[in-house]
């Protein structure tokens, strides 16, 4: 496509499409937008020279607008910038950073968000986390939140491991509480009859702490899950286990949901502005709060049930077709400007 065909339409960063929830949510929305085209070029995501790389290449390209689905402005934008901050774990969590990406929060994100036509976010919670953090107008900031696809719901396969568990998705980074979930689980009272499977492949740090906890026999990691196999493994849990510090969304939680899976998550950040009613809120500071909501929601077959109408209630409050209808009407607002 030549430039003055690019011209005419939305160019977005399609590098941020991947296995994460960043990654989702660029897949899912950047497929729902109309006249929309590739960002060109071949620069890794987060090169340290990537928002000069930016710059020029918008300067040379010169579409109506520019939309990344992530927190990777150019350095200065020649055409209306619409970016997306999910969260500020970055910010709010010294020890999941860097000097470097301070520098690139404080030197690049920041006066970007003053200069971009909007900045689009996933939950109030975030919404307010950037206004405050930036200093920005109120209306500056939009939030779209996230969607489910028709792959999570009630029907289909489930995960059957030979034995009853519950399900944690996720990482094990500070702002995740891993370390207090694995404590949680040792004091739960359930050792014996239901395991935690977890996402991802245990450090050697993770590893010890099972060790010490006594949990070699109890804890499972699956690895990395295809998107594909991943609403069979909600399908077959009793529960999915989200005791998060910090989440800008909390995606899992709105997938277990529509798959009818009952949750525990956090009381704090925007766990219950995405769950509402439908989940059962732990204190994530408090082993004791989150050992207890696990217990309750395994061993409560009439709570359980009573979650899962819920859940898929609050579900289907929540689609993708709706994110990507609210970032498309900002694009077109940020194109008229241009």
């Amino acid at each position: 496509m030549d430039v003055v065909a690019r011209a005419r339409i939305v160019v977005a960063d399609t590098r941020w499409i991947g296995l994460h929830g960043i990654g989702r949510f660029a897949r899912e929305v950047i497929a729902r937008l109309p006249r929309v085209s590739p960002l060109p070029g071949s620069l890794s995501l987060l090169h340290p020279f990537e928002a000069i790389w930016l710059s020029t290449l918008l300067l040379r390209v010169r579409p109506r607008v520019y939309f990344s689905p992530g927190f990777n402005p150019p350095l200065w934008s020649p055409v209306p910038l619409v970016f997306t901050i999910h969260d500020l774990i970055h910010v709010r969590f010294p020890e999941e950073t860097n000097p470097r990406k301070r520098a690139y929060y404080h030197f690049v994100v920041r006066p970007a968000t003053a200069r971009a036509y909007r900045v689009l976010t996933v939950s109030e919670f975030s919404k307010q986390e950037i206004l405050e953090w930036a200093g920005l107008p109120e209306e500056k900031v939009v939030v779209v939140g996230n969607g489910v696809g028709p792959e999570f719901s009630p029907q289909g396969k489930r995960y059957e491991p030979g034995y009853p568990y519950v399900f944690y998705v996720g990482n094990t980074k500070p702002h995740k509480n891993f370390n207090r979930l694995l404590e949680a689980f040792a004091r739960s009272g359930l050792l014996g009859e239901v395991r935690l499977v977890c996402t991802g492949t245990p450090s050697a740090r993770v590893r010890g702490l099972i060790q010490e906890l006594g949990l070699e026999k109890h804890v499972v990691f699956a690895g990395t899950i295809p998107d594909e196999l991943l609403p069979a493994y909600y399908r077959g849990a009793l529960a999915l286990i989200l005791p998060s510090l910090y989440e800008g969304f909390g995606l899992p939680a709105l997938e277990a949901m529509a798959c009818g899976t009952p949750v525990v998550t956090s009381s704090v950040t925007s766990l219950p502005e995405v769950v509402g009613d439908a989940a059962v809120l732990v204190d994530p500071y408090d082993v004791e709060s989150i050992a207890w909501g696990v217990r309750r929601v395994v061993e409560d077959s009439s709570l359980r049930k009573e979650l899962r109408r819920k859940g898929l209630k609050r579900a289907k409050q929540f689609s993708w077709d709706k994110t990507a209808e609210l970032t498309w009407k900002v694009l077109q607002e940020a194109a008229q400007e241009g």
